[in-house]
């Protein structure tokens, strides 16, 4: 799940990509990069690691320029490696061309096949370098109408920065499966992932960009364009379950108030079990993201809220790690248990999600150590049996262990007293009503055909 910051017509647009960057780091991990520009010529630092790691003052005084767009990279086309990082400043016939993308294409081998029949030599792994290859071959007069002729030929999610010398382009699919928002800052435009990243650098939020929508931006206009087939939207539920900060607003909900909620709709939907079968002493969150789906769980039972781990905040998100065995490394670290809080006591653990199971059974694993006396497991998402091609690290059915076992098997497996799912009807409930948001990693129902 990669995030894109971009920023137009500010004299430190660089510097406020960096900070907008800081705020979107739970989105990828693997890569960071910002391109400026000050209308002659454009200025990058792409690198592999954290922004923190990639960028100091000495770097952003060389990014100069009143355009700037900045990426984070975590890998779902193309392996890990700074070939793949963007974003991508491409020498085209029709001008220097930058490109952030989140999100996935379906179609990224049909596309590769004919672009390569046609003698194109690809630099990177991406689908978005693809999208790239044909703004650059279309036959089409201007810029404008080039994007258009390229998008065309795609399918999937995309949510889109791309820069020129004088412009800037934000884009999102006609499903509008991944967010993108539009802000203003003392007249200046901003352009990112989520809101979280307009409040770092205190930017007005002015409205998403909507599905199926260009916005091109430039020092004489700012011009919405709404050239594709329409279609409902299928916004991707996963962002409110467990992608996008508690502090963002996403498709237009509050990602804290969507999370409470998804407690709430689970304690209704536990109901018999809370009060036939468990004596719990509270209720605690597999920090970070399941800690609101727990203070929600807690308001609708009735039972304590407590916090059984204490986490290391310099420790990155572990399903975002692009290999198994840097998960297991950053489990084993990321949470300690708090032995005082735990001992003794039968714990209701809410997660926001069970992936491929890994985590949940160490945790539950980490609590028995410390003296729990039971663990029972509370998940405010539906069990993910099907792989995601939109743009989340699911790519086959083989890494899920909802599609292998059933239950009661993954409960054995975790190691937990009783295991609970929330059901996909109760967790539509949970989110703004009027959408029909993109659940297909639950339900196997997928909006955009492959």
């Amino acid at each position: 799940m990669c995030g894109v910051f971009g920023i137009y017509g500010h004299k430190n647009a660089a510097y406020l990509s960096y900070l907008g960057l800081f705020a979107l780091q739970h989105r990828g991990q693997e890569s960071a990069g910002i391109v400026s520009t000050d209308g002659l010529n454009m200025y990058e630092r792409v690198r592999m690691g954290l922004v923190s790691d990639i960028f100091n003052n000495d770097s952003l005084v060389k990014l100069k320029g009143h355009i700037a767009l900045g990426h984070l990279r975590y890998s779902t086309k193309g392996d890990s490696n700074l070939k793949n990082a963007q974003p991508f400043v491409m020498k085209t016939g029709k001008g220097i061309i930058t490109i952030a993308h989140n999100g996935n294409l379906v179609n990224t081998d049909d596309i590769s096949d004919k672009l390569e029949s046609e003698g194109a030599i690809f630099q990177s792994e991406t689908d978005s370098e693809r999208i790239v290859h044909l703004i650059a071959r279309s036959k089409e007069a201007n810029l404008t109408d080039s994007i258009i002729d390229a998008l065309n030929q795609v399918s999937g999610a995309y949510s889109l920065i791309l820069t020129t010398k004088e412009e800037m382009y934000a884009i999102r699919d006609p499903y509008g499966i991944r967010p993108l928002c539009l802000g203003n800052l003392n007249g200046a435009y901003v352009i990112a992932s989520e809101t979280c990243a307009l409040d770092l650098i205190g930017a007005n939020y002015i409205r998403n960009i909507e599905p199926g929508e260009i916005l091109r931006i430039s020092e004489k206009c700012v011009e919405s364009i709404k050239p594709f087939e329409k279609n409902e939207p299928h916004p991707c539920i996963f962002e409110l379950v467990y992608f996008a900060r508690p502090d963002s607003h996403v498709f237009s909900a509050s990602v804290s108030e969507a999370r409470k909620n998804m407690g709430k709709e689970l304690a209704k939907y536990d109901k018999d079990n809370i009060i036939k079968k468990i004596n719990a002493d509270f209720v605690g969150p597999v920090p970070d993201s399941g800690m609101y789906g727990a203070i929600g769980y807690s308001k609708e039972s009735g039972i304590e809220f407590d916090l059984p781990f204490t986490r290391n905040h310099y420790i990155g998100r572990t399903f975002i790690n692009p290999n198994q065995e840097a998960r297991d490394f950053s489990v084993r670290i990321k949470l300690s248990p708090v032995k005082e809080v735990i001992r003794g006591k039968s714990i209701i653990l809410v997660e926001d999600s069970i992936v491929r199971g890994t985590t949940s059974k160490d945790k539950i694993k980490n609590l028995r150590e410390k003296g729990a006396k039971e663990v029972h497991m509370r998940v405010c998402s539906p069990l993910l049996k099907y792989p995601c091609f939109y743009g989340i690290d699911i790519p086959t059915k083989m890494e899920l262990i909802a599609h292998h076992y059933d239950v009661d098997d993954i409960r054995r497996i975790i190691n937990a007293d009783s295991l609970v799912y929330q059901s996909i009807e109760s967790l539509l409930n949970s989110v703004p009503q009027g959408t029909r948001y993109c659940h297909a990693c639950m339900s196997g129902e997928y909006p955009i055909p492959k």
